[in-house]
């Protein structure tokens, strides 16, 4: 019987061409999500706010849950320590407006309890960081405590510039995580991954080009104004506001794109439903009902959701934006657990 050789090129042609349709497909997205945020960029966050929004933090959680390990052990800390910062900063972020109303705030009185926030928030990643480098993989983070120092610092000179600076950089969270699960599971995509991520500054770049000199977006409705405020034109005074939303919008879109699409494509390789591939369901029939009836609760939440974009969108988007620093903030344990 006759064989055929199998060359090192035969066994990777099929990795490469993988890669090589995993890159073209992101780089397309990137490019159409360029397009339609420097030309609608109003219409285009709104679409895309109210399509996305629920289904991704569903996607975020089904993720994490896959992640998480059957019994925390030695691990135990870090994991409280993370979920209840989580919740005690979200909940502080969330009062802050309503404390502001009723003890009738100055504008002083604001940012100073913005950069007291800002400063719980950096402590926090800080300790998370101190307690992740001596755990195992150890890892020599030592350099990240005067950096810590001067965030801080900044936090007080400029708290609103530094809770903006969050708005933009966690979009970019998700690339690194999307990044350490490719590593992890799809390591032959990370080359062509990596240059996907060279040409973002590309991209943004032409968006800056194009747009720096745009009139301000027309409109003084509700809407407007929300959307607006959220990229930061209340803040970065001078600069356009169809700059500012359209380069909001686009990071968003590449949030969403990375939740909804790479992640279950590289991290999830099964059907989202299906629970064998989370730890925790594995330790009894009980542990995998309540996951079942925690997933099939973040379904409902999805769908009201958009039940609720429908009937008073500009309300919806606020609570939304507020509620959702949930799994903005829920995204740095598992972050630093992956590196």
């Amino acid at each position: 019987m006759s064989q055929v050789a199998i060359t090192p090129g035969t066994r990777l042609a099929p990795a490469a061409s993988s890669a090589r349709a995993f890159a073209l497909t992101a780089l397309a997205l990137m490019t159409a999500a360029a397009l339609l945020t420097g030309c609608a960029p109003l219409g285009f966050s709104i679409v895309t706010v109210f399509l996305f929004a629920g289904p991704h933090n569903w996607f975020e959680l089904r993720y994490f849950l896959t992640r998480l390990p059957a019994r925390w052990g030695k691990l135990r800390g870090f994991f409280l320590l993370g979920f209840g910062g989580v919740v005690a900063l979200t909940a502080g972020f969330a009062a802050l407006p309503w404390l502001a109303e009723v003890a009738g705030w100055s504008a002083v009185s604001w940012l100073t309890a913005s950069a007291i926030w800002n400063t719980a928030l950096i402590v926090w990643i800080a300790v998370l960081i101190r307690w992740r480098s001596r755990t195992n993989p150890r890892r020599e983070w030592s350099w990240t405590a005067p950096i810590a120092c001067l965030l801080v610092v900044v936090s007080w000179l400029a708290p609103l510039e530094v809770s903006l600076a969050l708005v933009y950089v966690h979009p970019l969270v998700a690339l690194w995580i999307l990044d350490r699960e490719i590593a992890r599971s799809r390591p032959e995509w990370r080359r062509a991954y990596h240059a996907c991520l060279a040409c973002l500054p590309l991209f943004l770049g032409l968006l800056w080009w194009r747009l720096a000199d745009a009139p301000s977006l027309p409109g003084q409705d509700a809407l407007t104004i929300r959307i607006t405020n959220h990229a930061g034109a209340g803040i970065l005074q001078g600069v356009s506001t169809h700059l500012l939303v359209a380069t909001h919008t686009f990071l968003e879109m590449l949030h969403y794109s990375v939740w909804l699409v790479a992640v279950p494509l590289v991290g999830l390789r099964t059907a989202p439903w299906r629970l064998g591939s989370i730890p925790m369901a594995r330790r009894s029939p009980s542990w995998r009902l309540a996951l079942a009836s925690v997933l099939g609760l973040g379904v409902l939440i999805v769908l009201a959701l958009w039940a609720c974009f429908l009937a008073n969108y500009p309300l919806t988007r606020d609570v939304y934006f507020t509620v959702a620093l949930l799994h903005v903030l829920a995204e740095v344990p598992f972050l630093l657990r992956a590196l």
